[in-house]
């Protein structure tokens, strides 16, 4: 089994947000690609300022039979205050505080461990790897472009960026 970690991903946000929304934007663009959603851990502590919450949410895609891909969510609050705003006639409930989420991604070829048992599955599992280390590479950026499509959705969102996406085009959707 094999292992790559790419480069760390963050965003940082002070200000009015919608939480739910936040939350729900990111399990829509999991279900739109494939991804499976696991909350790995929850805390939550109150102080004077406002509460502090801290999660970790597991986003995992097994691409093929030979390609798993998961990106790691680490999202910390500080100061995070419960609103209600009045939003076009209708109160909406929102969330005032700053927020700094970090991405990890991790691509994992022979995930199921194929040619992990025995000394000649080990020794065709080095040639297999070899022969397919270009589409390995495919796969690496394919993970890494979807991590920075997420990016720029998150950053839509917070209205901290154009509408537009700069790697658009590279994986050929909208």
């Amino acid at each position: 089994m094999g292992r790559k970690s790419l480069p760390k991903i963050t965003l940082r946000y002070n200000g009015l947000f919608d939480f739910d929304r936040l939350y729900s934007t990111i399990i829509d663009w999991a279900k739109t690609y494939g991804y499976m959603w696991h909350e790995r851990q929850y805390k939550h502590k109150v102080s004077g300022l406002g509460a502090e919450q801290e999660f970790i949410w597991e986003l995992t895609k097994n691409v093929n039979e030979y390609i798993n891909f998961k990106i790691i969510f680490e999202v910390h609050g500080w100061d995070l205050v419960e609103l209600e705003m009045e939003q076009n006639g209708q109160k909406k409930p929102m969330t005032s505080g700053r927020i700094y989420l970090v991405m990890n991604g991790t691509l994992t070829w022979d995930w199921q461990e194929k040619f992990a048992k025995g000394r000649f599955a080990k020794l065709l599992g080095k040639w297999y790897e070899k022969i397919t280390a270009k589409d390995i590479s495919l796969y690496i950026d394919q993970l890494y472009y979807r991590m920075w499509n997420l990016h720029a959705l998150l950053k839509k969102y917070f209205e901290m960026q154009t509408k537009k996406h700069t790697y658009k085009g590279y994986l050929k959707e909208n």
